[in-house]
């Protein structure tokens, strides 16, 4: 086997072509569009290289056909919110081979220790977490746009290598096209809960999406500042960069934000699952594929939405304004009927609350990925995340009693 840095056209190429062949027959694979895959690898359209760098290789048999592919990645300011230089690996996939697999994470850990990283997290995006982050292990079925899918037998590969699971990520399915899709207890919570004095909703509009991508940065920020171990600040850059990208496809009013007194306090942001049309272009937007697009989009492809991440602010966390926001999406639901189903996707095994909130709605849990780790230096401990943040959170509390 021989294991190729891509450097050239031709590897870019075979990099994205390996997974069409890998997958070829299996009806819930969604191949990405080529664009978007190569969008993660340049500089000039993936801010993360601008605290960051990340290399991909291509794995080939004697015969020289592809048999594998993985990049690896290190983004500096997650690095240093571990509690070791931590990278991270992606884009693997692989035949049905130990032997394969074993030399593709041999060749991201030994590019990851020679640039001092201790710990390599993966399967994980050069990126945001809401998209292509950890490795499906329940819920085979066709996933929703920026979720990752693999195949079954990666699971064992990454354990018998020496990757623990670092957390485990629930993807929620709630049925949206019943008549009454909302809980009854939970419907007149909300209803309360909306009604209050100096408490305003809002859906997304484009006119006003510089004061929204503001309102939504200040939100986030504030929310997982607390966790300053473990926060990464949301670029504003990366907000409008999002919007603009999805303006083809977005539907405004799947995207709402609470105020109390003209201040931002919380925001649901949900897409239509893209991945239902793009199923049909085999990662090639051409001009064919994007005429078909519009009739695909104009006749309801998309029945799923995607909720992509959710934010409120700390000194609203107790105050049920969630239950409120869901009451106006589910609104805009009865009154699309074509929408048929929401996946709520992902929530950390670290989130009791936000898992709590899903079932109440009535959700479903559909999915499970898995982020793992394996320590580089074993001589280090290895912590659960949810761990940590108990660690964390008790050390925050012994600093404030002092």
């Amino acid at each position: 086997m021989r294991i190729t840095e891509v450097t050239t056209e031709a590897g870019k190429q075979e990099f994205i072509e390996f997974p069409k062949r890998l997958y070829q027959g299996d009806r819930n694979w969604v191949c990405p569009l080529d664009s978007e895959t190569d969008a993660v690898f340049d500089p000039a359209r993936n801010a993360a290289f601008r605290h960051g760098e990340a290399t991909r290789w291509i794995l080939s048999a004697p015969d020289g056909k592809t048999i594998g592919r993985v990049a690896t990645f290190i983004d500096e300011i997650r690095s240093e919110a571990n509690r070791q230089p931590t990278g991270g690996l992606g884009y693997f996939e692989v035949i049905e081979s130990r032997e394969a697999a074993f030399l593709l994470f041999d060749t991201a850990r030994l590019w990851l220790t020679e640039r001092g990283m201790k710990a390599m997290d993966g399967p994980i995006n050069f990126g945001e977490n809401d998209n292509y982050w950890g490795l499906l292990v329940e819920g085979y079925m066709q996933p929703g746009f920026g979720m990752p899918y693999n195949k079954p037998y990666y699971r064992q590969y990454f354990e018998e290598y020496g990757f623990r699971t670092y957390f485990e990520q629930y993807s929620y399915h709630k049925d949206v096209a019943s008549v009454e899709v909302f809980p009854d207890r939970f419907r007149k919570i909300a209803e309360w809960i909306s009604k209050r004095p100096g408490y305003t909703y809002r859906h997304f509009d484009y006119s006003q999406r510089d004061k929204i991508a503001a309102d939504m940065v200040e939100i986030y920020n504030a929310t997982w500042a607390v966790f300053k171990e473990d926060f990464t600040p949301l670029d504003p850059a990366r907000i409008q960069n999002t919007l603009q990208q999805a303006k083809a496809f977005i539907d405004p009013e799947l995207i709402w934000f609470a105020y109390h007194n003209d201040k931002p306090v919380a925001f649901f942001i949900i897409f239509p699952d893209l991945n239902q049309i793009i199923r049909h272009f085999d990662g090639r937007l051409t001009l064919w594929n994007k005429i078909r697009f519009v009739y695909y989009k104009l006749t309801h492809e998309m029945t799923r939405a995607r909720a992509l991440v959710a934010g409120v602010h700390p000194s609203y966390q107790n105050s049920g304004i969630e239950s409120a926001i869901f009451l106006e999406l589910f609104r805009v639901f009865k009154k699309k009927p074509f929408y048929k189903e929401l996946e709520l996707s992902w929530v950390g095994d670290f989130n009791p609350k936000m898992i709590s909130i899903y079932e109440a709605l009535g959700a479903q849990k559909a999915k499970t990925h898995l982020t793992l780790r394996f320590m580089i230096d074993d001589t280090l401990p290895f912590k659960m995340y949810k761990d940590e943040m108990d660690e964390n959170r008790a050390a925050r509390e012994a600093k404030t009693k002092i």
